[in-house]
């Protein structure tokens, strides 16, 4: 009897021991599966915000994002005479933001640099209808690729402006523009890659170099066409204006927001005209470096003085370099642009020049830079 009872003792307990060890191995199996599973829906939410939040700001910001086109003449030969014809046609060069509802909106001086041109914004409605504003005024900031034009329009939907002094880098950004002048309202993303660059890019206008400083540098797909068009986070706020693309690929500048905030506020309050000072040069920046290959100075190479300018009343002359502009040198990170934009209209400084391996020294009385 007692063997039996024994016997059934050990039958249990190895019935026990297999279901305990059977039920680990089915937990074990599951766990991971479980995890795995959370894990690929916490990925998909991930997934599922971020396209909310792109698609969110480009409805927030788009009725707001104008394409800038410009009227060409176009010549055609009439088959039926022995002369041409010509006429007007609207090619899209670049891109702008509205800053106020009454037709104020901020774009790329290079986009509407050209005397004489007749340029028109085009607003792309959420049905796909186009509403086309003549362009009647252009004001130009001779400091920045930044221009303010006027539409007559009351209507208009202005962004929210940002504050680009607290960017981070590596944080969001959307891109919205006239791709290639000719795919409007473009989003492009990607992220704020550097922040305080300074490039030098070439106004197709006039094929003169002109240095920009702290710029924000981003990795967002921006090209010609964007010119003008904003830079935006998260929340929806242009934090800057693209400006210029490097010819490597992912890499494109903005200028900071803070900066047209400036002009803006600057403008609205001089009763609509930007007031600069204007000496009355256009010049490319020569560094250290080029400097010493080509045996010359380190500053600024004249390439064009405007006729009745400070500069021309001066004496300066094209080819001319600007060593020095009131006392500061203008050598490494230091430019006649950042010195000038400190001086006021009707300011006398002193410019000091190297021309033909000599030093000329020069006194001029600043102007008052043309807006348009």
């Amino acid at each position: 009897m007692k063997v039996k009872r024994f016997t059934l003792i050990l039958i249990v307990g190895a019935l026990w021991l297999v279901s305990a060890i059977a039920i680990g191995r089915f937990l074990v199996q599951k766990l991971p599966a479980q995890t795995f599973e959370n894990k690929s829906i916490n990925q998909t939410q991930k997934v599922v915000n971020e396209e909310s939040v792109v698609i969110d700001v480009v409805k927030k910001v788009s009725p707001s994002v104008v394409s800038i086109a410009v009227e060409n003449q176009q010549q055609f030969l009439n088959p039926f005479f022995n002369f041409g014809q010509s006429t007007e046609q609207q090619s899209g060069i670049g891109t702008g933001f509205v800053v106020s509802k009454d037709g104020l909106i901020l774009t790329n001086k290079h986009v509407v640099s050209e005397s004489g041109a007749k340029y028109t914004a085009i607003i792309r409605g959420s049905d796909d209808s186009e509403r086309k504003l003549p362009i009647k005024k252009v004001n130009l900031d001779p400091f920045n690729d930044l221009a303010l034009v006027q539409v007559d329009a009351n209507d208009l939907s202005p962004v929210e402006l940002g504050d680009s002094d607290h960017l981070q880098v590596g944080q969001s950004v959307i891109a919205i523009g006239n791709a290639l002048g000719r795919f409007d309202n473009t989003v492009t993303t990607g992220v704020v890659s550097a922040l305080g660059r300074a490039v030098s890019p070439i106004d197709p206008s006039t094929g003169v170099a002109e240095r920009l400083d702290d710029l924000i540098q981003t990795d967002a797909a921006v090209n010609p066409g964007n010119s003008g068009g904003p830079l935006v986070n998260s929340a929806g706020q242009v934090i800057g204006v693209n400006t210029a693309v490097a010819s490597a690929q992912n890499i494109a500048f903005a200028i900071k927001i803070n900066v047209a905030k400036a002009l803006i506020s600057d403008f609205q309050s001089s009763g609509g005209k930007i007031s600069r000072p204007f000496l009355g040069i256009r010049y490319t920046h020569i560094p250290k470096d080029t400097a010493i290959l080509n045996d010359v100075v380190e500053g600024e190479l004249v390439r064009e003085v405007v006729s009745g300018s400070a500069a021309d009343s001066a004496g300066v002359k094209v080819r001319d370099i600007v060593t020095e502009f009131d006392g500061q040198k203008l050598a490494g990170d230091t430019t006649l642009n950042q010195v000038i934009r400190n001086k006021k209209v009707g300011d006398t400084v002193k410019i000091r020049v190297f021309r033909d391996g000599n030093t000329l020294d020069f006194s001029a009385t600043l102007g008052e830079a043309p807006s348009e």
